[in-house]
């Protein structure tokens, strides 16, 4: 099991680059299922989650060209459908969340979809409802094998339908898109989600002769096609990578610049972190943040403490709320935070209160945090990486933190951050990769 081993209290300059977001990527590089055309996808991030299901993807008879760095071709011509059923695919799939993503599009084209209950980070409950409810909305007939927790649903033909999701679920928003592309009729999809991946991934099918209207709000219009053609697309930066960069930016007194961010896709993501005191502004499609000594939390209209939650987009993206936390503590004043998708994302807590940060844990959903003001530096400590929001989390603390910190199980970083700590030592940082 490899480690980092951060030295901090070093300020940071220069120029980062955004990786492509992997949200978006466990998406569309499912879309090339739907059709026996070959389909381009470039900036698509190297990083593991992503890898694993290029890897899945190319088991199952996907054929892959890798064109350059970022950049690959698939072409779906020839799926191996008996191998859905197999022990390989079950530990493959199993070991990663986003192979889910592949049964919508296995659906529409091949009358049936396979998947085993799949991992992913441990942060609470992330029910699958959703996604088979809508498969079943859509004509499809599911089946759970409890005893080897393993899904299969199949369906002659999918017929259009009206669906009203009871969660804006964003991988169920897509996985029933995909599906329901190649469906007979007109499905609406009521309470979707439209994060801006999502949208890509809509705006991805139309290109391959998709109808789909409605994007960008929560109620989609589509009409089904029998066949989708090949197509090329681009993935956006990663909005949680630029978040996090900000929120270093801050803790570690850094003047940093974010290059391509597609400022447009931000939503309220750079005013959430200027409520927290930081400093930046919009250079083009750049983000600037210049160092800091101090950075002072905003306070509600009355002067009540500030409160910041999560909530589907266009609200504030709970993979982020991990970010504002650490980078509360050592700002001017207090803020709540209030976690309400995710049970179990706020209890890596106990290491920053470890290295000296004051947080009061109100409960699994909620914690107070007392900024520091930079008036006491965080302490270096040994720590675990939880899962990849935390992990980097931690990273951030280590590199604003006085002595040498050490963070273990580090495959959990590298999920999410392609080469995180390269491009960081490559602006003044000193992270060392060890084991």
């Amino acid at each position: 099991m490899a480690s980092f081993e951060i030295y901090g209290g070093k300020p940071l300059k220069g120029e980062l680059i955004p990786q492509g977001a992997k949200n978006e990527a466990l998406q569309v590089l499912c879309a090339p299922l739907l059709t026996a055309e070959k389909v381009t996808i470039s900036n698509v991030p190297d990083i593991i989650d992503v890898n694993k299901l290029i890897s899945l993807l190319q088991t199952m008879g996907v054929k892959i060209e890798k064109v350059e760095k970022g950049t690959f071709i698939f072409q779906a011509k020839d799926i191996d459908l008996d191998y859905l059923e197999s022990e390989d695919f079950k530990k493959r799939a199993g070991a990663l969340r986003g192979s889910i993503m592949i049964v919508g599009p296995l659906l529409a084209r091949f009358g049936r979809g396979f998947i085993p209950k799949p991992g992913g980070d441990k942060i609470g409950r992330r029910r699958l409802d959703t996604h088979f409810e809508g498969f079943q909305m859509l004509g499809a007939k599911f089946n759970y094998d409890a005893g080897e927790h393993f899904y299969s649903i199949e369906a002659k033909k999918l017929k259009g339908t009206y669906i009203h999701l009871d969660e804006a679920s964003v991988t169920g928003t897509a996985n029933i898109v995909m599906a329901a592309v190649r469906a007979e009729g007109k499905t609406t999809i009521y309470n979707a989600a439209c994060e801006p991946y999502l949208q890509q991934l809509c705006n991805m099918l139309n290109s391959m002769g998709a109808q789909i209207e409605g994007i960008g709000s929560n109620m989609l219009h589509i009409n089904g096609v029998k066949e989708l053609g090949g197509c090329f697309h681009r993935i956006l930066p990663d909005m949680i990578e630029i978040g996090s960069f900000i929120g270093l930016a801050a803790m570690t007194g850094s003047e940093i610049t974010i290059k391509d961010v597609s400022w447009d896709n931000l939503g309220i993501i750079p005013n959430v972190f200027r409520r927290l005191g930081i400093q930046l502004e919009r250079r083009g499609d750049d983000i600037f943040i210049p160092a800091q000594e101090n950075y002072e939390i905003d306070t509600f209209i009355d002067g009540s403490i500030l409160t910041i939650a999560d909530a589907p987009w266009p609200g504030f993206t709970p993979d982020l709320l991990s970010i504002v936390l650490v980078v509360a503590t050592q700002a001017k004043g207090s803020v709540l935070i209030h976690q309400k998708m995710f049970e179990s994302r706020l209890f890596f807590v106990d290491k920053l209160i470890d290295m000296g940060a004051q947080i009061i844990l109100c409960d699994p959903h909620r914690a107070t945090v007392i900024g520091l003001n930079k008036q006491h530096s965080l302490k270096g400590i040994q720590m675990t990486s939880p899962d990849i929001r935390a992990g980097v989390s931690l990273l951030i603390a280590a590199l604003s933190a006085k002595g040498k910190s050490v963070i273990h199980n580090i495959e959990q970083i590298d999920r999410g951050y392609q080469d995180i700590e390269i491009r960081l030592n490559n602006l003044g940082a000193d992270i060392r990769r060890v084991g």
